[in-house]
């Protein structure tokens, strides 16, 4: 069983930096610096199941899917008689229990409250392990309540209620669902799912899933009591306020059209006795769909489910592996705390701890027919593209840092999809592969048929930049040069045109798109520079030595053009003919990461020193157009800098604006520097742009990815 314990929490407080909201000093997860969480993440899994808190306190609103449609999971706590709430808002007539304290780290998130003379710990324990494919894929969170008597006294007529509203397994209400229980060899398994499962049968942005199951597993040596009940059962006067317990049988005449009368999972798990000896009870959630991705008109099964494993199976195994399961990620929380706060100091440790969970989940992790892991992520809150590739650079950091494999299996579709002949027809790199789960090919701008609205220059630059970081990954100790071997000729091809396109970019996109098209675009021209200079180191690891001289040459050739081109005093220009302006240089942080030399230290401090002049109450500005900027570039451009006073003047205002933000969304990428105002964008995976800062440094970089290279 799983206990939230002194010695853990003293672990952490050890670490120096996490986030949490300050409590009572009865609390074991008390701290003297807070943080207010925009938004708590609970269960994140994928883009359909991703369930989050969108206020303070988990009892002054009801859980929501990451879009914000609600997802009710209800937790009523028993004492003594009486019933009172600890995560809902809901029944509202219910007492509130007072919540103490609030945490978040990497894999897990946890409450406490008091009320009724005891003391309940609530754990939501999501095992996002970068470097484990296997229980990265599976689809189960651990949801743990600790109870304690804090009175002195014995309590009696212990139970918790965990409600789950059928609205989970839907993309809206008036869906109508079907219902089933189910017993394993360790739990007895509520589920409820789409009536008409309608598998991968549409695509979109603000949608939620209608195929697969949603499932509520209580182990079979924890005290339970489970059944498929009205929603009364949650009400005042239902039977579970009223009597302590639920029915012993499921209500066969309940309605099974989601919102009209439809019938909720619960279980109950009793404790009937409290002192002051904590006691942990537990159970698991879970979403399974058998497919979670079209590619290319073929349906892709989840990566745990690759070789034909069973719900059943993939359930009591991860009952089975709990224990250890959440030794090694507390151990993971603990070490990757200490080493965030280490690298740029606690506010960079708390916003890289935030950005963790919610990266990964806006992505699925599937095999192809082959039995090759691939990973496709979703543009959340955007356009819900899919595979879209200036999605998937500001995000590659993340998956560099912890596991290159994963950035690799996104890369590798991508490939697979501009290398199918009468497909993609132009020279220059696609901006995505569809709309998200329908992976078919591209839908944005000019689609296939045109170059209408492209990004040419933009995400050529991107997959040659991200091909060469995968490359330098090495494996076995050898450079991972595999899938740019494969696809050389097409990689020329994009290498090609931005030698002809990529000094003095034409009128175009960036991945910047919502502030429209730019002629003579600077900071995207410094792209196109790193990803010559990337062409040519690819081709050296490939033993391509003319190629590599040739284009490495014009890669140094255009960064002394640029200077001159773009230089402004003491600045540098957001485009070559726009005086009197200037832009974040994000993209120069590939010219240091990836070691190409191409720009002097001065550039990078010179502009840096500019930046500090130009900083907001809620951070830098993306450029000198608007006041908005965006969350990802932002830790870039601090990531330039050459000492932690200059990396902390771009990153404090972050952390105030995580404190103060008015929009209370999983945590947006793209607001006002003085509002602090959410412009749009929420839960996006680009958030995971801020391990950039930790990917500079090498010897942490290496003991990272050293855990993934362990597992194959």
């Amino acid at each position: 069983m799983l206990q939230l314990t002194n010695a853990i929490i003293l672990c952490f407080l050890c670490a120096g930096s996490f986030a949490v909201q300050t409590a009572a000093q009865s609390s074991p997860i008390a701290s003297p610096q807070p943080v207010r969480y925009p938004a708590t993440p609970l269960i994140t899994h994928n883009p359909y199941f991703s369930i989050w808190s969108d206020t303070d306190d988990l009892t002054a609103s009801n859980t929501v899917h990451w879009t914000g449609k609600p997802q009710p999971i209800v937790g009523l706590l028993r004492v003594d008689g009486k019933t009172m709430r600890f995560m809902g808002a809901s029944p509202h007539e219910l007492p509130a229990m007072q919540q103490i304290a609030h945490l978040v780290t990497p894999t897990h998130t946890r409450y406490s409250f008091t009320g009724g003379g005891v003391q309940l710990d609530l754990t939501f324990f999501t095992p996002t392990i970068l470097s484990d494919l296997d229980i990265l894929s599976r689809p189960v969170t651990y949801i743990s309540y600790t109870l304690k008597s804090i009175d002195g006294r014995s309590h009696a007529d212990v139970a918790v209620l965990t409600d789950v509203d059928p609205v989970i397994a839907v993309n809206a209400p008036g869906e109508p669902v079907t219902y089933s229980r189910n017993q394993t060899e360790t739990q007895t398994i509520l589920s409820v799912g789409s009536r008409d499962q309608r598998i991968l049968n549409r695509s979109g942005d603000d949608l939620r899933i209608d195929w697969g199951y949603f499932h509520l597993s209580v182990p079979k040596d924890e005290e339970s009591v489970s059944a498929i009940v009205r929603d009364t059962s949650v009400e005042p006067g239902g039977v579970f306020v009223t009597t302590g317990m639920l029915p012993i049988a499921d209500d066969m005449d309940a309605s099974s059209v989601v919102g009209r009368g439809d019938a909720h999972l619960a279980t109950e798990l009793l404790f009937h006795t409290v002192t002051d000896q904590s006691m942990t009870r537990h159970v698991l959630v879970s979403y399974t769909e058998g497919y979670a991705i079209q590619f290319l008109e073929r349906n892709l099964r989840p990566w745990w489910q690759r070789n034909g494993q069973s719900v059943a199976a993939m359930l009591d195994a991860a009952e089975r592996e709990m224990p250890a399961l959440d030794r090694r990620a507390t151990d993971l929380d603990t070490s990757l705390t200490a080493d965030l706060t280490r690298t740029a100091g606690a506010n960079y440790a708390n916003l890289c701890i935030l950005a963790y969970r919610q990266a990964w989940a806006a992505h699925g992790l599937v095999a192809d027919l082959d039995g090759m892991p691939l990973v496709f992520g979703k543009e959340n809150f955007s356009n819900g593209s899919i595979g879209t590739v200036d999605v998937l650079y500001p995000a590659a950091p993340l998956f560099l840092f912890f596991n290159p494999a994963l950035l690799e299996a996104e890369l590798r579709p991508l490939m697979q999809y501009t290398a199918l002949p009468n497909r993609w027809r132009f020279p220059f790199a696609p901006h995505d592969l569809g709309t998200y789960p329908l992976a078919n090919g591209q839908t944005y701008g000019g689609g296939e048929a045109t170059e209408a609205d492209q990004m040419p220059v933009e995400e050529s630059g991107n997959m040659l930049i991200m091909l060469d970081a995968v490359a330098r990954a090495e494996v076995n100790g050898k450079p991972n040069t595999a899938l740019a071997a494969e696809h050389w000729t097409k990689i020329t091809q994009w290498a090609e045109f931005l030698r002809g396109h990529g000094l003095d970019p034409e009128n175009q996109l960036t991945t910047d798109d919502f502030a429209g098209h730019v002629t003579h675009n600077a900071n995207l021209a410094l792209k196109a520079i790193d990803a010559l200079e990337a062409y040519a180191d690819l081709a050296r690891l490939l033993g391509k030595d003319d190629v590599a001289r040739d284009y490495s040459k014009t890669a140094h050739d255009f960064a002394g053009k640029w200077i001159t081109m773009d230089q402004e005093g003491d600045h540098y220009k957001l485009a070559y003919d726009s005086a009197n302006t200037w832009s974040q240089k994000y993209n120069l942080v590939w010219d240091q990461i990836l070691g190409y030399n191409l720009f002097p230290k001065s550039l990078r401090d010179s502009e840096i020193a500019f930046y500090k002049t130009k900083i907001n109450k809620f951070g830098l500005p993306l450029d000198s157009r608007e006041d908005y900027t965006k969350l990802d570039w932002s830790i870039w451009t601090a990531t330039l800098a050459s000492n932690p006073v200059d990396f902390n003047a771009i990153m404090d205002p972050i952390a105030l604006w995580i404190n103060l933000t008015p929009s209370r969304v999983p945590l947006t990428d793209w607001y006002d520097t003085k509002t602090g105002e959410q412009e749009h964008f929420q839960a996006r995976s680009v958030v995971g742009g801020v391990f950039i800062k930790a990917l500079t440094d090498k010897q942490l970089t290496d003991k990272w990815r050293a855990m993934a290279a362990d597992k194959k």
